[in-house]
């Protein structure tokens, strides 16, 4: 507990803000949070979810010895996954550094998938079709794409992504928040 609570506050201090600040971000009183910092109590994941979101770093960020700034994702480092619930494979390209606010990831969606259900999160998402076609359903509008277009939607809105193709189709793909 004291690694994280150390943690927290070196990044609140990186970041200028105080804790008054970070309190009406999380929804957490200033008194916990000091607290917390000076490793006095304990935290629920959930305020430290909040806390990370506030801070705009990821929870795994808490648990490293030192903040591995990486600017380069070079090609032998990209591991390829899933997500459960979708047959889509998603690769990270993107860096690693604190204040990070993009996520970038190639997205390859096999032959003839239909996304389950609707998504809504906050956030931004940008898609550019680097080979196949995808149909993207915003809001129950549809948008065929092909290769070499694009498109960029407010993640609030409902979408989700059908391939219309017996092939695979792989996508560039530009989000925010970081999920990964």
């Amino acid at each position: 507990m004291d690694r994280i609570a150390k943690k927290i506050r070196e990044f609140r201090k990186m970041k200028d803000m105080t804790l008054k600040e970070m309190s009406e971000q999380t929804d957490l009183s200033v008194g916990f949070l000091s607290q917390v910092e000076r490793g006095s109590s304990s935290l629920a994941i959930t305020s430290l979810k909040k806390i990370a979101d506030a801070l705009n770093v990821e929870m795994a960020d808490f648990f490293q010895k030192e903040i591995e700034v990486k600017y380069t994702h070079k090609l032998e480092e990209q591991k390829p996954f899933q997500i459960t619930g979708s047959d889509s494979t998603y690769t990270k390209l993107s860096g690693h550094f604190i204040e990070r606010e993009l996520e970038a990831l190639t997205v390859v969606i096999p032959p003839l998938q239909v996304d389950q259900f609707t998504f809504s999160h906050p956030g931004e998402e940008f898609y550019y079709v680097l080979k196949g076609a995808v149909i993207f359903v915003i809001d129950n509008e549809e948008h065929y794409l092909k290769e070499g277009e694009s498109i960029h939607f407010p993640s609030t809105t409902e979408h989700m992504w059908k391939n219309p193709l017996e092939q695979e189709t792989v996508l560039l793909s530009v989000l925010t928040p970081i999920i990964f």
